[in-house]
């Protein structure tokens, strides 16, 4: 989806019957249409191909012959069955680059597991680290070993599309979940690494930095972070509490982790003695970090997402207007000149592809679809 926000012309190859899984993943629906599917799915055309026929296949292989890249989700080893792995598109298209997402990688004793972002996220030990202090493990609100996978993809996509314009030749990418979620563990991971010490969940705190977390209001909750000496003290001043820079068991960060739970304790204390808006009001032009804790209703309706353009309008074929966020990079100088489209009902542009991309005629189109190798959209 980031690559088609940028430009890319990018065709989503559906399963015959009910498409992509996500589809159906709902309630909530709107029309036909889950909201989750809706969610990842700009700008996308859809094209429905029946791989387990031969004329599906070809229609693929005809594809990425004309295609920069190749992008696909199937178990490691599934589309090599099909005559369409890497080795085999690779010898028919040099210049593609050929990406696979799954959960675990190509090899290992893992690599024919399912991968779903919350299994995976347990595995590579993000589950462990996230919920509060003594309680239970808890799954992160969104899929972010599933995002941030997407997005070491887009990376790594971008980066072979520079060393194909520079050779002529494409390459095979190799990104999974369970990659992305331990090389996501970052402090955490160097902590264990190299110090021997096993994370734990903290809740909305910070194992390395204190204060660094939220703290009840009388009606709510606010986040602060001081990671600082100097934000600290610039906190305590504008809490009345000029007392806890100056006591000597909190004058440096490492002090402050050291007698954590003495000074949360104090502080949980002030912040709960007014409510979160009169909080914020008194942190206003502050140098320390510091926010609410939102609610989605509370998110789309915040000054500062409207200002950044952060909610984005398109008309969809069936549902009428839908709105979703919008792509998080805007690129300043350029003069954007894509037009945006809603997330396509299944098998939209079969017809279209085929004509357009590949040059087939109507006559073979309808063909194909008597035969059940594509579908069309009614």
């Amino acid at each position: 989806m980031i690559l088609a926000d940028m430009g890319a012309e990018v065709i989503k190859v559906e399963k015959p019957g009910f498409g992509d899984d996500t589809r159906t993943w709902g309630p909530p629906f709107c029309c036909t249409e889950s909201a989750y599917f809706i969610s990842v799915n700009r700008n996308k055309k859809s094209i429905v191909i029946d791989l387990k026929t031969e004329h599906g296949k070809d229609l693929i292989r005809k594809l990425a012959c004309v295609s920069d890249v190749f992008l696909e989700n199937y178990l490691p080893g599934k589309l090599s069955e099909f005559g369409l792995g890497y080795s085999e598109l690779s010898k028919i298209a040099p210049h593609l680059i050929y990406c696979s997402i799954t959960g675990y990688g190509q090899n290992g004793p893992y690599a024919k597991r399912p991968g779903y972002d919350v299994i995976v996220a347990g595995v590579g030990g993000l589950v462990h680290t996230t919920g509060p202090q003594n309680g239970e493990p808890c799954k992160v609100g969104v899929a972010m070993t599933d995002l941030s996978t997407g997005l070491y993809a887009h990376g790594a996509i971008l980066a072979a599309l520079l060393h194909q314009q520079k050779t002529g030749r494409g390459q095979y990418l190799d990104c999974n979940l369970l990659s992305t979620q331990v090389a996501s563990l970052v402090n955490l991971g160097s902590n264990y690494l190299n110090a021997g010490k096993e994370a734990t969940r903290q809740g909305t705190a910070h194992e390395s930095i204190v204060p660094y977390q939220g703290f009840a209001t009388s009606d709510g909750y606010i986040l602060i972070g001081a990671g600082n000496d100097t934000q600290f003290k610039a906190l305590c001043k504008l809490l009345g509490a000029t007392d806890l820079s100056k006591d000597e068991r909190y004058k440096t960060n490492k002090l402050r982790v050291l007698n954590r739970k003495c000074l949360l304790r104090q502080l949980s204390d002030i912040f709960s003695q007014k409510n979160t808006t009169e909080w914020l009001k008194q942190f206003e032009g502050c140098e320390f970090p510091y926010g609410p804790i939102n609610n989605m209703s509370q998110v789309f309706a915040d000054q500062q997402v409207h200002e950044c353009g952060l909610i984005q309008e398109m008309k969809h074929p069936q549902i009428g207007k839908i709105r979703l966020p919008a792509p998080a990079v805007d690129y300043v100088s350029q003069v954007v000149t894509t037009e945006h489209f809603a997330p396509p009902i299944l098998g939209q542009h079969t017809q279209e592809v085929l004509r357009n991309v590949l040059g087939l005629g109507t006559v073979e189109i309808n063909d194909l679809s008597k035969q059940g190798v594509i579908k069309c959209a009614s």
